[in-house]
């Protein structure tokens, strides 16, 4: 999302200080600053802070430990903070899912999670946080999935187990019981001009929003879609097989929770909260196969993606019995 919001940002005319690990392409706008560094090392926010930002766009995650400590630094010395949130807080006991759906922290009958540091307990956390303040002066973001150039997700799979195995001429393994799932996958592009739209927006301040396309398709509607734009070929199986590759470790539970509390969730997006916010229209968003056809061609043939052992092991023995 970053990677499409400075642009957009740098077009709108601000002067812009982007904070990253790695590169970003160059060469940059006059009014854009790159600076490669880790703003979670000591003593690096608070030294980006001085400049006296009158927004900050945060995509960094911050489990529960660190939310006492980098939310209150963050939204007092701004004068706009935006907070990435997720929608995988959502429940799954209202559809359309709007900004008053249920939230799994507070809603969910599982001890374990409620009591875990998973995504989406953390980020709830944050959100309670956020909320808090009696500064107004920020803004809840919660995004669906979002693909990119070499972002491309499909159930809880990531690139190099999709689009990567199909490069390679490799089946993949998927979770049968979300074959009927409804999904929804928002493109980067879009999103950014989402957030792009709420900074500085009065009608921004003290609010969250969903951010992403209100289009939906299952799961196997979406295997379909990979599998026409560069043939990959989904091998449906049991959950239980599917985690199993995923994450062997039972008690690692995370991966588990991924599929369970998300994925194998209906996830239909309301949106009409920030289109009206940002004067957006649904038309305004790419469509998911065009989407995911323009970000795929735009991905290397030739990138070294992981092998993923596990899997093939999995495939092979399959088809040995």
């Amino acid at each position: 999302m970053g990677k499409y919001l400075v642009p957009l940002l740098a077009q709108q005319g601000y002067q812009i200080d982007s904070v990253a690990f790695d590169d970003m392409a160059t060469p940059l706008p006059s009014n854009v600053r790159h600076i490669k560094a880790n703003a979670k090392e000591s003593g690096t926010m608070q030294n980006l802070l001085k400049n006296g930002y009158d927004g900050i766009v945060d995509f960094l995650i911050y489990p529960t430990a660190e939310l006492v400590y980098r939310l209150p630094m963050l939204v007092k010395n701004t004068g706009h903070y935006i907070y990435l949130s997720s929608y995988r807080i959502y429940d799954n006991k209202e559809h359309p899912v709007k900004e008053t759906s249920p939230r799994l922290i507070d809603s969910s009958e599982d001890v374990l999670l409620k009591n875990s540091d998973d995504y989406c307990i953390y980020k709830a956390r944050g959100e309670n946080i956020m909320r808090s303040f009696a500064e107004k002066n920020w803004t809840i973001i919660r995004p669906a999935i979002t693909y990119s150039l070499m972002r491309y997700q499909l159930v809880t799979l990531e690139a190099p187990n999709t689009v990567g195995r199909a490069f390679a001429g490799k089946e993949v393994v998927l979770p049968e019981q979300a074959k009927n799932i409804q999904a929804t996958m928002s493109w980067a592009g879009d999103v950014a001009k989402m957030i792009a739209g709420l900074l500085f927006n009065e009608k921004a301040r003290g609010e969250t929003f969903t951010v992403a396309t209100a289009e939906h398709h299952t799961w196997g509607e979406i295997a379909d879609y990979y599998k026409d734009i560069c043939n990959l070929k989904a091998v449906w199986v049991d959950k239980k097989d599917y985690i199993g590759i995923i994450c062997p470790d039972p008690y690692q539970i995370n991966a588990s929770w991924q599929l369970e509390y998300d994925r194998l969730f209906d996830r239909i997006m309301d949106n009409s909260k920030v289109l009206q916010a940002t004067g957006m229209t649904q038309a305004d968003l790419t469509k998911l196969y065009d989407g995911l056809a323009k970000e795929i061609a735009r991905c290397p043939k030739d990138h070294p993606w992981p092998v993923n052992a596990r899997m093939d092991e999995y495939l092979q023995n399959r088809k040995a019995n």
